[in-house]
């Protein structure tokens, strides 16, 4: 059976005589009189069968009871504020947290919200770019759903790179995704021209580590098996946690990096990066639009899904 509570205006007056040990800088905060106070604590201890305070003229001084109950009670006030702002948050409809990856934010997000700002102004959109948890336990289907129930802890929407397994929650595939290599046009130049898979011998490999951190194989182990090519050393080059980056290191012609188009989509067509061959590896992972049931039918989460859908469907790039 759940313990039943003291009642809650008598915490409160407790734990603002705490805070300011002065019952009178207590009825100041709590807008009643001192009176009104002594009585809520009095009341309390009462209730609780526990003395809160040693009273002197002038002063208050916490019991040891008091001391060490008064940690967790703050806490307690934080969650029931955090609480209330998120229902009226939801109540309201107009704040829409958003977790996804930070390549995925940068490379696919950023250069399309400016449609759904535009289309939809009274929805306040916050972008959490945040990272898969990778420990011993980083990859399947395990570590998948404990970071999508972390993202939305305190996110309406998630957007993660993965299987999709995630039961309970609301799921849909955004993007089925492809592997190629990229690089810079001015690798497609000069004595080592890229012309064939065969030429990545001469060039430096650049290792976006999604696929190993989270498939359990580097994408260019999987990239080059597909290509036949097999005089390539796929263990030299330096890695990125994230394709933005490994992508940066592309476009100053440091290197070749076997990644997803879909993230480059932007720079290919302004002709900072290329796709030199044409083999596309299809990608046993997605990038999946994932949230809780009872938030999936909020205006703002609805409006969001329907839009980053319709921004997936329309997105006849390669992928």
């Amino acid at each position: 059976m759940a313990t039943r509570l003291p009642p809650l205006n008598a915490l409160r007056a407790f734990e603002a005589a705490a805070r300011h040990l002065s019952v009178k800088k207590a009825a100041i905060e709590l807008n009643v009189t001192p009176a009104a106070v002594s009585h809520q604590i009095r009341m309390l201890e009462d209730y609780l069968g526990v003395q809160l305070f040693h009273r002197y003229n002038r002063a208050l001084e916490l019991t040891d009871a008091a001391r060490a109950s008064l940690p967790k009670l703050r806490e307690g006030f934080d969650c029931l504020v955090q609480a209330v702002e998120r229902l009226r948050s939801h109540v309201s409809g107009g704040v829409l947290t958003v977790s996804a990856a930070p390549s995925f934010a940068a490379r696919w997000l950023m250069p399309r919200l400016h449609r759904f700002i535009a289309a939809h102004p009274e929805v306040d959109v916050r972008v959490s770019a945040r990272m898969r948890r990778v420990s011993v336990d980083g990859k399947g289907d395990v570590a998948e759903r404990a970071t999508v129930e972390a993202w939305l802890d305190d996110s309406d929407i998630a957007i993660l790179y993965g299987r999709g397994n995630y039961p309970s929650l609301w799921v849909k595939k955004l993007l089925n995704l492809t592997l190629t290599a990229i690089c810079s046009p001015q690798l497609l130049q000069g004595a080592n021209a890229l012309k064939t898979p065969d030429d990545l011998t001469h060039h430096m490999l650049l290792h976006d580590d999604t696929g190993d951190l989270y498939d359990n194989e580097p994408f260019w182990d999987v990239w080059l098996r597909e290509a036949g090519v097999n005089g390539v050393d796929a263990r030299r080059g330096p890695h990125f946690s994230h394709a933005v980056l490994a992508f940066e290191a592309a476009i100053d012609a440091v290197g070749v990096v076997a990644s997803m188009p879909v993230l480059a989509a932007e720079d290919i067509a302004a002709g900072r990066l290329v796709v030199p061959f044409d083999l596309h590896v299809p990608l046993s992972s997605a990038y999946y639009l994932v949230c809780q049931e009872s938030a999936s039918a909020r205006p703002a989460v609805a409006l969001f899904r329907e839009w980053l859908l319709e921004e997936a469907g329309r997105d006849n790039r390669p992928s």
